[in-house]
């Protein structure tokens, strides 16, 4: 049974079949020749009840919100006001583009998003200021990862529902982890400015103090959002998909006193929003599908049965199922990897005593990674087409070092798993 899912889904994938495609196709030929009781029949009624899952409503309501931030300019002022913070730091620029990625990570749920978005606004100031490309690139392509493990994450909506575990608790968890690994983003660009001055720019601003609270007012609309959106479900006012319809309106709201706010604009928001959450939902059922089929042909407990059997230590098969998504991660388009290996890897993680939360956290760094390695990496060519110009291996040279810092923050968790388990440990929902 494992063998002919893993060569049936990553062999299909591998020859350029859409995902969902994939999923479903794995799914009948799992349920023909191995379940005791058909499935397929039951197709309707599961694709109903994962459809009308309350925690998904939340995905085309973080995605709608992150399209108003783009239209409405609230994320270039958000840069501005940043940059002139953080401008005197060796390295400049490059700071201001990991601190805009977290704060803009914490409004939209979308690491796509977040790098597209910021390197819109940065990228037209690397040459004015002297920047080398590589590293000013990859902190781009690295920065935007933020999206998935700063809360609100979609990410982690998907994680949670395919795991059957709390999103509110997940959010909790990546909240610490996101800003660790946003401050080593910052320590990694500032130790190869110190090191290699010349690859730091020639530009260095000393805004004064007056110009530096005046630019404060940036910050206010991202940060409203964050507070009202993460803020509500730290307090157990509301569920991560309530506090996505909350910070949806505020959206709307923060764009209407803009001025931004138009029919032609919402209508362009709302098409790539549909087509981004269909994408999104599609695969989701399909993965729901072939989650039901292995768990009803047993194919799940014999995964795990069989990871006890080797009698490896958990640390052992732990930093295994790192390298193995190392790899994958290479080769595989991020959500289909979190889709397609979720079901199979969670039984797994549970089986050896990690905590599922943690892991999500674990996880969603894997995924990071996976988005800034070459040859599939999503982010680096998101930030080469807004680029536009110039070779792609600068992106992908520049992007390295922020894939060895994201494995110092997996060690890091993995000596420290309280680093992420400490606020769902307080925090009663």
């Amino acid at each position: 049974m494992l063998t002919t899912l893993l060569v049936l889904l990553f062999g299909l994938i591998a020859i350029g079949i859409p995902v969902a495609a994939v999923l479903v196709a794995v799914t009948v030929v799992l349920d023909q020749l191995f379940s005791f009781f058909p499935v397929l029949p039951a197709v309707g009624d599961m694709i109903w009840g994962g459809a009308t899952n309350f925690s998904l409503v939340a995905v085309p309501l973080f995605i709608l919100t992150g399209e108003l931030l783009l239209s409405s300019g609230i994320a270039a002022g958000m840069f501005a006001a940043i940059d002139r913070w953080v401008s005197v730091v060796p390295g400049g620029l490059l700071h201001t583009v990991i601190g805009s990625s977290a704060l803009f990570s914490a409004t939209s749920g979308s690491s796509v998003a977040t790098a597209a978005t910021i390197g819109t606004v940065a990228i037209p100031q690397m040459k004015a200021g002297g920047y080398s490309p590589p590293l000013f690139l990859g902190s781009i392509a690295a920065g935007g990862t933020l999206g998935i493990l700063i809360p609100p994450s979609i990410n982690m909506i998907i994680y949670g529902v395919l795991a059957d575990v709390s999103i509110g608790r997940l959010y909790l968890a990546g909240l610490i982890p996101g800003i660790i690994l946003a401050l080593i983003f910052s320590a990694v660009i500032l130790g190869a400015c110190i090191a290699k001055p010349a690859i730091g720019g020639g530009r260095r601003l000393h805004p004064s103090w007056a110009e530096r609270f005046s630019a404060l007012p940036g910050l206010l609309p991202p940060l409203l959002l964050f507070v009202l959106m993460v803020g509500s479900i730290y307090l157990g006012i509301a569920t991560p998909t309530e506090a996505a319809a909350l910070g949806l309106m505020a959206a709307l709201a923060l764009t209407a006193l803009r001025r931004k706010l138009s029919v032609a604009m919402l209508m362009r928001a709302f098409e790539r929003t549909m087509r981004t959450t269909c994408m999104v939902m599609l695969i989701v059922l399909a993965a729901e599908l072939l989650n039901f089929v292995m768990v009803s042909i047993g194919l799940a407990e014999q995964i795990r049965g069989l990871v006890e059997s080797l009698d490896a230590p958990p640390l052992l098969v732990m930093l295994g199922i790192v390298a193995t998504y190392l790899v994958l991660g290479c080769f595989m388009e991020t959500l289909s990897l979190m889709i397609a290996t979720t079901p199979i890897v969670v039984p797994i993680i549970v089986g050896i005593g990690y905590d599922p939360i943690w892991f999500g956290v674990v996880f969603m760094i894997l995924i990071e990674a996976a988005l800034i390695t070459p040859p599939i990496g999503m982010n680096l060519f998101v930030v080469q087409s807004v680029r536009r110009d110039g070779p792609f291996r600068d992106v992908a040279l520049g992007a390295l070092p922020f894939v060895v810092a994201m494995l110092a923050m997996i060690f890091l968790l993995i000596a420290l798993p309280q680093i992420a388990t400490w606020l769902p440990s307080i925090v009663r929902f």
